[in-house]
């Protein structure tokens, strides 16, 4: 049987959409796969307080959980806190929890928190901080880097630059 040349073209772009699919199928499922190696990793990661004693994060999955990746050294870090804080303190109620992980010193985030207190959780995760928010996706490293998990510990969002209090309440509300 021969074909004409509009069937040709159709049975192409029907390969071609089969290949487009199958490959997103495999990338998501890679994808899902590298999320979970991720999560596992921060869910049985503990960090260093900078008032004392020890952050684990075990202790806060099943519930909705904001990480953020931040440093005092970082302007776009600093200005985002107050709205990470309002954030924290209005959905509290609701179960949403919130950890700041300090890619920085003990001593100049003590100092800083001294000055700008906020109600969240802080752990120090120091440079090595860096490589768990690359596994949580942020390739470049960059600051802040925010990651929504929803009750099952997955994550669900991710914002490289600053967040806004409407972002966050939006993710909340979507978990």
């Amino acid at each position: 049987m021969k074909l004409g040349k509009r069937q040709l073209v159709v049975a192409g772009a029907g390969a071609a959409a089969a290949a487009i699919g199958a490959s997103l199928y495999w990338w998501r499922g890679d994808q899902a796969a590298t999320d979970a190696a991720a999560a596992s990793a921060l869910w049985n990661a503990s960090f260093p307080r900078p008032d004392g004693g020890i952050l684990a994060m075990a202790t806060l999955r099943g519930a909705p959980l904001v990480l953020n990746f931040w440093a005092t050294w970082c302007p776009p870090c600093v200005k985002e806190m107050p709205e990470l804080d309002r954030f924290a303190r209005q959905f509290a109620s609701r179960g949403v929890r919130v950890v700041g992980l300090a890619i920085d010193n003990a001593g100049p985030v003590r100092e800083f928190l001294t000055r700008a207190p906020v109600s969240y959780a802080i752990g120090l995760a120091g440079f090595e901080g860096t490589e768990l928010s690359r596994q949580l996706g942020n390739p470049s490293g960059g600051l802040p880097f925010t990651v929504f998990f929803n009750r099952l510990g997955v994550p669900v969002q991710r914002r490289l630059g600053e967040t806004s209090m409407a972002e966050l309440a939006r993710w909340a509300e979507s978990s």
